[in-house]
């Protein structure tokens, strides 16, 4: 298995709440490991239920479907801990990769010198538990690596999330990414405006991102362009639990109908063009996960579009912005690598 998954930690976590049936949550990368976790358990005596569902992220956990088929609790892998109201409770599990971050940083050592001395680090879930000593290897070379706290939405230090780029917001001269794709690395720039290094540990490559944010601005204001003349719109938010923005939606349906447009909510669980194609919208506002506006973007008929450009469109905004969750202030320093959140 390529992930560390601590069944002991785990099934001890398990007996102290009483849990005697479960339901595992993956994403489509983890369903090896899950169904390794559910033979370990169920030796152990707990029954346990596989979730088949995608999953796309800590802000999609199925705490409902556990409750609804009477589970105990929820394991939910390979994303950390999100502050959430849960019908049950969760286990978050990060699961770790297992690859060495460091080998990949000696490689690139020639590339990351150009982002200049004071670097600020960055990684997801998958690879905090190397932070440290990329951290340490990366003072031995003559860096001063910062590290960001980021807000109460992420679990970790230097950790970012698809939606929350909080600990890169900090001094430094460049951004170094520890980890696989281009979209986190991608937010990172267009969050920040800073020079961006994205170093693949499974790989040992590394990348330039910032072209590919200049590529990524070009083809937004086209879709704010198409949705120039557009006079209804659709303002869709999503029901998982760590997407639901009512408070944004409404406040953007509140704007465009200040600007002379018309503007219906719309509720959807996981949200796609297909379901939508039978409304007579012009264009839609995606007030949810940020990705769904740009990973499918080429999928939707019609314009679609993010909070922030809804302001660009009506004249709001000048500069781009990429759409982001925000959490609230930090409270604690604690490291929640398997964090049992309870409803109680």
């Amino acid at each position: 298995m390529l992930h560390e998954i601590p069944k002991e930690e785990i099934l001890e976590k398990l007996k102290n709440i009483g849990a005697k049936k479960v339901l595992i949550q993956s994403p489509e990368g983890l369903r090896r490991e899950a169904e390794e976790l559910a033979e370990f358990l169920e030796k152990n005596e707990i029954e346990v239920i596989l979730h088949g569902e995608i999953n796309y992220g800590a802000c999609d956990p199925a705490d409902h479907e556990a409750r609804l088929l009477g589970c105990d609790a929820l394991i939910h892998l390979g994303h950390s801990f999100m502050m959430l109201s849960l019908e049950v409770p969760t286990i978050f599990v990060p699961a770790f990769a297992k690859v060495n971050v460091v080998e990949a940083l000696k490689k690139n050592l020639h590339e990351i010198k150009k982002l200049g001395k004071k670097i600020i680090v960055t990684t997801t879930a998958q690879h905090i538990h190397q932070l440290e000593r990329a951290i340490e290897y990366l003072k031995s070379q003559g860096f001063e690596p910062v590290v960001g706290r980021g807000d109460n939405r992420v679990s970790w230090p230097s950790q970012v999330l698809g939606c929350n780029f909080s600990v890169a917001k900090v001094e430094g001269d460049g951004i170094l990414f520890i980890g696989s794709g281009t979209f986190h690395p991608l937010g990172l720039a267009l969050a920040t405006g800073k020079r961006v290094l994205a170093v693949n540990p499974y790989s040992g490559d590394c990348q330039w991102i910032n072209e590919l944010a200049e590529r990524f601005i070009r083809k937004r204001w086209a879709q704010i362009a198409k949705a120039m003349d557009a006079k209804r719109f659709g303002v869709v938010i999503s029901t998982k639990r760590g997407q639901l923005r009512l408070n944004e939606a409404k406040r953007i349906i509140k704007l465009l109908k200040d600007h002379g447009r018309e503007a219906k909510l719309i509720a959807m669980n996981d949200i796609s063009y297909s379901k939508l194609e039978g409304f007579s919208f012009d264009a839609y506002v995606i007030v949810a996960c940020p990705r769904v506006p740009i990973d499918d973007y080429e999928n939707w008929r019609k314009p679609v579009l993010t909070p922030r450009e809804v302001e660009i469109l009506l004249g709001l905004r000048e500069e781009y912005i990429f759409d982001e969750i925000p959490g609230g202030v930090r409270e604690k320093d604690e490291p929640l690598g398997i964090s049992l959140h309870s409803t109680r």
